[in-house]
């Protein structure tokens, strides 16, 4: 039997216990839309926290986040990991239980749209409106980082047609999600985080074995310019080829340019992806779906160890990945396959397939979430919120699973371009998300004042500050070409805190609504 087809069997074992999974849950996430979105709040601690950062690191962990390091060194990735794990345990810390308890109080919400609506007692439900297309927008971009890598492994692992194997994927994540719904998203999540540590751990501890120890790792990290501090970056010196900017080999050895200085500014750059925490719409639904509000602290514990461990070992795999295959991968795009080079190459076929169904599994954890909260925002919060108020739950569900065949297509079509960057794709989603509803999420759970006039301010210039700032004032270098999600972040909370000071105060039954969540009343 050859190696590609141990691999492929091993993968197609994977993916039938993952259906398996959402088969189980079918039944009972198509009882109503409360147990289809968010599985009628019954979520164990353990569940809770692993499907929470599954759903969350996506592929782009096991793929993007490598490749960063492999191309360009460690600062970029080590900073963005080291913003990553302390915006988890904030967001676990401060977050977690308060929203727990004021998504019951608001009228027991069960999507984030719905949530700002009820906390602000809107009557016209224009937050809800406003909150749901931008989760659609969002959404579907991250939903197609998940598609483009199904269509990398799946070309890369058996030199197919990157278009095939990218609609393949694609099929495969939209079956399992109209299947199971949120409850068999999260328990399967549960078992694809386990996976993904486990292939993380056994790829790097193999790469580190046949590199001949860390010093030799570390010694030719070194001797790159740049590649090896926290405070320089490389910089590979490329020509574009066939419309790729290629690194350049001479007589064998890759040429590098002069490493590139890495400032303070650029250090919190990088660190702000820590702040798309407290926006992110599938880690929210896991604090509001725990079943118990003290389950939240043992959740946070677990949480943080495995984001510690999954981003350190993601990170190294892109240094040992440079050193045992220096030229395999000249391209920015192609470095985000270095994990399934070193997978290939040192483990046994059966084994290789197994732990790069941890990609697999990244991907479909993120991409199930992805598409059921942007189907639920469309389906729950615009069609029977705003459209049609009185839409059965049977209806409900019906328009979810046309917008997920939709949204599918959509992603499909942004992910079509063979040379797209994972890391790119899910940065400016996540810029989006975070400067959207991030300090929308923590005003709204911490600051009385906040009003809806600011809430929907807020929304709409974190979001429009994202693509302005991506789009044009980045482009302007120096201090502007940082990392889009800073800039909006601060500029949504001070429009949020001018605008709500401007304008009337909310209610008396608004702020007896906040003052209960904050005493503790309706802790559940």
């Amino acid at each position: 039997m050859s190696d590609k087809i141990q691999i492929l069997i091993a993968m197609v074992i994977y993916m039938a216990v993952v259906i398996g999974i959402g088969a189980i849950y079918a039944k009972r996430a198509n009882k109503n839309s409360e147990e289809y979105f968010l599985g009628g709040r019954s979520l164990g601690p353990w569940v809770t926290a692993m499907s929470a950062e599954a759903s969350d690191m996506s592929g782009w962990l096991l793929m993007g986040l490598p490749g960063v390091a492999y191309w360009c060194g460690l600062a970029d990735a080590f900073w963005t990991a080291i913003g990553l794990a302390v915006g988890t345990y904030v967001n676990w810390l401060i977050v977690s239980k308060r929203l727990r308890r004021y998504s019951v109080r608001a009228n027991n919400s069960i999507t984030l749209p719905e949530f700002f609506s009820n906390r602000f007692r809107e009557k016209k439900k224009t937050i809800m409106f406003i909150s749901a297309a931008f989760i659609l927008i969002f959404f579907t971009v991250y939903a197609s980082s998940c598609f483009v890598t199904c269509g990398k492994l799946f070309s890369t692992l058996f030199g197919t047609s990157y278009h095939s194997m990218l609609i393949l994927g694609a099929a495969f994540v939209l079956l399992y999600t109209i299947l199971g719904g949120f409850l068999a998203e999260s328990v399967s999540d549960f078992m694809q985080a386990i996976v993904m540590i486990v292939a993380l751990t056994t790829v790097v501890i193999i790469g580190v074995i046949n590199a001949g120890g860390f010093s030799a790792i570390i010694d030719n990290a070194k001797s790159i310019p740049g590649f090896f501090e926290f405070m320089g970056i490389a910089s590979p010196e490329t020509v574009e080829i066939n419309g790729a900017d290629t690194q350049v080999v001479k007589d064998g050895i890759l040429s590098w340019a002069k490493a590139k200085d890495y400032s303070i500014l650029t250090v919190c750059s990088a660190m702000a992806w820590g702040l798309g925490y407290f926006g992110m719409p599938q880690v929210l639904l896991r604090f509001m779906a725990i079943r118990k509000e003290s389950e939240l602290k043992r959740s946070r514990r677990i949480a943080t160890v495995w984001v510690v461990i999954s981003l350190s070992v993601a990170v190294f795999i892109g240094i040992v990945g440079r050193h045992l295959f220096p030229t395999a991968h000249l391209t920015a795009s192609s470095a985000e396959s270095i994990f399934i080079t070193m997978s290939e190459s040192f483990l046994p076929p059966i084994i290789a397939g197994f732990v790069m169904a941890g990609i697999l599994a990244a991907t479909i954890s993120s991409s199930d979430s992805y598409l059921l909260i942007a189907a639920s925002a469309l389906s729950k919060n615009i069609f029977q919120g705003v459209i049609k108020k009185d839409a059965t739950d049977k209806q409900v569900m019906t328009v979810s699973r046309i917008t997920l065949l939709v949204l599918t297509l959509v992603g499909i079509l942004i992910a079509l371009d063979d040379d797209s960057v994972i890391f790119k794709i899910v940065s400016f989603a996540w810029a989006g998300f975070g400067a959207t509803f991030g300090p929308l999420m923590l005003f709204s759970l911490f600051w009385k004042r906040i009003n809806k006039a600011g809430a929907i301010a807020g929304m709409v210039s974190g979001a429009g500050m994202v693509f302005l700032w991506k789009l044009g004032i980045s482009k302007l270098g120096g201090a502007f070409a940082i990392y889009e999600l800073l800039p909006a972040f601060i500029f949504s909370s001070i429009v949020i805190v001018v605008v709500s000071l401007l304008t009337k105060a909310p209610s008396k039954e608004i702020e007896e609504d906040f003052e209960a969540v904050r005493s503790g009343a309706d802790i559940q």
